[in-house]
């Protein structure tokens, strides 16, 4: 969700809008070194990315954004729209390269019907760049918001998390290896009010999900797993001020690295080291060669070489706040991200 934040006093009823939170915690600063091109709707639209990099020309690796107004984007990493793909309301969104066959599988929270969740899913044909429609795999009653994927790395099975504007997660089986995929949902679980960003670890089966109003927690992502919340952080004012919303991780070693929520309430990130999950910082993207980031939703983080600008990762960003163009995504290094916060890189 998209907070209002006002930093002009304007004045409403004859009273001055209240200034946003801000946590009293050092907060490092980093810039982006690309922007994308902003997308063609107005008001609050550009939502969720998520990125696919080229194993063989890591520089021509592309960034994919979802305008839950009109439909979902394909950017390459100067920032320049290579395709899109109309489709109404999609929300958020993530992709695993299956290989074989079933190729780059892309997953959206389909919100068209708001009384009946769906996913939406496409392949990604990685030498024209551009989605192609495949299914849609209906959920269930509830309003779709966050998505993300999981790739069980027992047996390589696919799972898609969609998390309901009330709180509500299920998770879906997914086969690829049809013509047409399929879904069906294999269980569900419950937070206790609005959330929507979500990530899974792939390496540990560990599911992260954002309660905007209440902070982060995990789940056991097996389908024969608990379905109890484990609270990981709060969105108490300090490392988190409310909204609670992107979440991603950076990978390290067989269980370490990162995990990122993005604090939407004052424009920040918040940073906590794997496996313990222990605060380490937060860090705000500021104006540099492009303008800086305020009021992210989504968010994505993948580490690697993605060329000179990314020597060791790619951080992506929703700007919820790009005047006076429409709202776009930003895309910051993340070997600047470690930098500023001091993180191990392994």
């Amino acid at each position: 969700m998209r907070a209002l934040v006002g930093f002009l006093p304007l004045l409403i009823a004859g009273c001055a809008t209240p200034q946003p939170v801000m946590s009293p915690l050092p907060t490092a600063s980093v810039t982006a070194k690309v922007e994308t091109t902003p997308v063609a709707t107005m008001e609050d639209a550009a939502d969720d990315p998520a990125i696919w990099r080229n194993a063989a020309d890591s520089a021509a690796s592309l960034v994919i954004g979802t305008d839950k107004r009109a439909g979902i984007h394909v950017y390459d990493l100067a920032g320049k729209q290579i395709s899109f793909t109309p489709s109404p309301r999609l929300n958020n969104v993530d992709l695993r390269d299956m290989g074989g066959n079933s190729g780059v599988i892309v997953a959206a929270s389909d919100r068209q019907d708001l009384a009946n969740a769906a996913i939406a899913l496409f392949r990604l044909d990685t030498v024209a760049r551009k989605l192609l429609p495949l299914a849609s795999i209906p959920v269930g009653k509830g309003e779709a918001y966050g998505m993300c994927l999981w790739r069980r790395a027992s047996d390589k099975a696919l799972f898609g998390f969609v998390v309901l504007k009330d709180g509500r997660i299920d998770q879906v089986a997914i086969d690829t290896s049809g013509a047409v995929p399929t879904g069906k949902v294999v269980r569900s679980m419950k937070l206790g009010t609005q959330s929507e960003g979500c990530v899974v670890d792939d390496r540990t089966g560990i599911l992260y999900v954002a309660e905007e109003d209440v902070g982060l927690w995990k789940f056991d992502a097996a389908p024969d797993g608990p379905v109890t919340a484990i609270q990981l952080a709060k969105a108490d004012g300090n490392e988190i001020v409310m909204d609670a919303e992107g979440v991603a991780i950076a990978p390290m070693g067989a269980d370490g690295g990162y995990v990122i929520v993005s604090s939407q309430g004052d424009n920040a990130y918040a940073v906590y080291k794997l496996p313990e999950v222990s605060y380490v910082g937060r860090f705000r993207i500021g104006d540099g060669v492009v303008d800086g980031v305020q009021e992210t939703d989504g968010i994505e983080l993948m580490l690697g070489d993605f060329g000179p600008q990314f020597p060791s990762g790619l951080f992506v960003v929703q700007d919820g706040d790009n005047r006076p163009e429409t709202q776009n995504f930003k895309l910051v290094s993340w070997a600047d991200i470690a930098a500023a916060l001091g993180l191990g890189q392994n």
